[in-house]
């Protein structure tokens, strides 16, 4: 398969309509997407994907959050809101800022389910708690009548047994740290999981209750009851539990590190847990559409109330976990961890700390740019995944051999454009000479070129830029054996004035946003 696609890679990237690329797998119908073949139309992907206004993205006031964390858990979100675990993660952090009906409403809504039927948004159970399933460090809550019953005492044993299995995996295998305990909560110091019709708009959620030492503190999780077809149609509801608890158990994991980490890394790797847990489910995949393979022009830390591009950035841990092992990610928490034993550092520093050996940030993240535009040669699943598209692509001859594009490109994003090497260029003599101009090199511009060569090989080239941000590059461009050379344009900015109030790494503004890019493919002979 590999070397299929790396071959059709010119007409895929190019449009071709001889190439038919696979469709993303989504749990979540879409008629169209930006993995569709062909040359990116900028309205069209900002339709699909909208970019958020960096400028705009601040933090919520108390009372804001407070309305937010309505909306959420009655099941009327906005296009823009926040997961229901973060939101509740918000609130519980700024609840001290309210007052009167605002603090009672917000402590209400951070209940346990048993804490009775006085929350406001109908959490709490109606019916009398059941004796809870139990085993050595988890117990299962659940009601035996009313809505919020399971559909069975064995399917409540079952979700007893899938977060014991999500347990062993993602602490006692890959060595996170256990959620912590939470003294007598719930009636015993295990940790706890509730059964409660969630009424189809939420899976589940985990809730903090009460900070323990620096930033870490322990809470409890919620999952649907029954994950019932009429009110989840798409998977089935044990692909449904096993996705969800992988993912909000993992939630209850962060909160031993640090539960005021940059929201994106918080849900990027819980999204990312769920391919390793349930990898047959494929529920992440929906997010495809806001991921850097299919949106490289959104940064990596962005945290959007009007799309899912903290979820879709699974795609970035699972492309260092690919490479490098998937402890890379507990060391990248262990960085971002605020214990004494930890790193203390947001979530980019972190990120900085753990490739520090491996390259440097800058150039993995070039790498994993410029290797999105062939999924099946990146990725496990990559042969699955819809080719992305690029800004521009062109075929260049002997009649028309030159090409600039110009561009401008925010921090931690990317832009790429294709050259393909058309009539009269069939010898060995014929080269593609890419010149690139950005920003200086200070701001960590990258560029990266891949020759993709028609007997499934790529050869991957980084373009070595001077303290201006200029480089230049020569490369085989014989139609023979060359199907389609690709230039990445990266913008690897790490530089932010922190504490900004905003939802980017570090709560900070970034420094080098809308940098000017440009690249110029010429034909050449030796």
């Amino acid at each position: 398969m590999r070397r299929l696609v790396t071959t059709a890679v010119a007409l895929a990237l190019m449009g071709g309509a001889a190439l038919s690329a696979p469709a993303v797998a989504a749990d979540h119908e879409r008629q169209t997407g930006p993995g569709t073949t062909g040359v990116l139309d900028p309205a069209e992907a900002l339709e699909l994907a909208p970019e958020p206004e960096l400028d705009r993205l601040e933090t919520a006031s108390a009372s804001e959050t407070l309305a937010t964390a309505r909306r959420v858990m009655s099941g009327n979100a906005l296009p823009r809101d926040p997961s229901a675990t973060l939101v509740l993660r918000d609130l519980w952090l700024k609840k001290s800022e309210l007052r009167g009906a605002e603090r009672r409403q917000a402590d209400a809504m951070l209940a346990r389910p048993t804490d009775g039927a006085g929350d406001p948004q109908g959490f709490g159970y109606t019916a009398p708690e059941a004796p809870p399933l139990c085993n050595t460090r988890l117990c299962l809550h659940y009601v035996a009548s009313g809505p919020d019953a399971p559909p069975s005492a064995e399917w409540a044993a079952h979700n007893l047994a899938v977060m014991d299995s999500v347990w062993t995996s993602e602490v006692d295998q890959m060595g996170f740290r256990p959620p912590l305990a939470d003294g007598a909560k719930g009636g015993s110091p295990l940790f706890d999981v509730y059964l409660k019709d969630l009424g189809g708009d939420i899976y589940g959620f985990c809730a903090g209750e009460k900070r323990v030492k620096k930033r870490t503190a322990y809470g409890y999780c919620v999952l649907d009851n029954d994950f019932a077809a009429a009110q989840f149609p798409t998977g089935t509801p044990d692909g449904n539990l096993r996705v969800t608890a992988a993912h909000e158990f993992f939630h209850a994991v962060q909160y031993a590190y640090d539960y005021a980490e940059d929201p994106w890394m918080m849900e990027s790797t819980a999204t990312w847990m769920e391919e390793r847990l349930a990898t047959d489910v494929n529920d992440n995949r929906q997010y495809f559409p806001w991921s850097q393979i299919y949106a490289p022009y959104v940064p990596l830390d962005a945290f959007s109330r009007n799309a899912g591009f903290q979820y879709g950035n699974w795609i970035f841990w699972e492309y260092l976990s690919t490479r490098y092992g998937v402890g890379i990610v507990k060391k990248a928490w262990d960085q971002a961890g605020s214990l004494k034993s930890d790193g203390g550092k947001y979530s980019i520093t972190a990120l900085q700390k753990v490739l520090k050996g491996k390259g440097g940030l800058t150039k993995v993240y070039a790498k994993f740019a410029a290797g999105n535009l062939t999924p099946a040669a990146t990725y496990p699943e990559g042969a699955e995944y819809a080719f992305p598209k690029v800004r521009g692509a062109k075929k260049l001859s002997k009649g028309k051999r030159t090409k600039r594009y110009a561009t401008k490109i925010d921090h931690l994003a990317s832009a790429s454009y294709v050259y393909v090497p058309g009539k009269g260029l069939g010898a060995k003599k014929w080269k593609l000479s890419v010149a690139v101009t950005g920003p200086v090199k200070s701001t960590s511009p990258s560029a990266v070129v891949i020759v993709h060569l028609a007997n499934g090989k790529r050869q991957v080239k980084l373009v070595r830029l001077n303290r201006g941000g200029d480089g230049r590059i020569k490369v085989s461009f014989d139609n023979r054996k060359v199907g389609a050379v690709s230039v990445t344009l990266v913008n690897g900015s790490t530089r932010f004035k922190c504490n900004k109030r905003t939802v980017l790494a570090c709560g900070g503004k970034p420094l080098d946003d809308n940098a000017r890019f440009s690249v110029t493919g010429r034909v050449v002979t030796r």
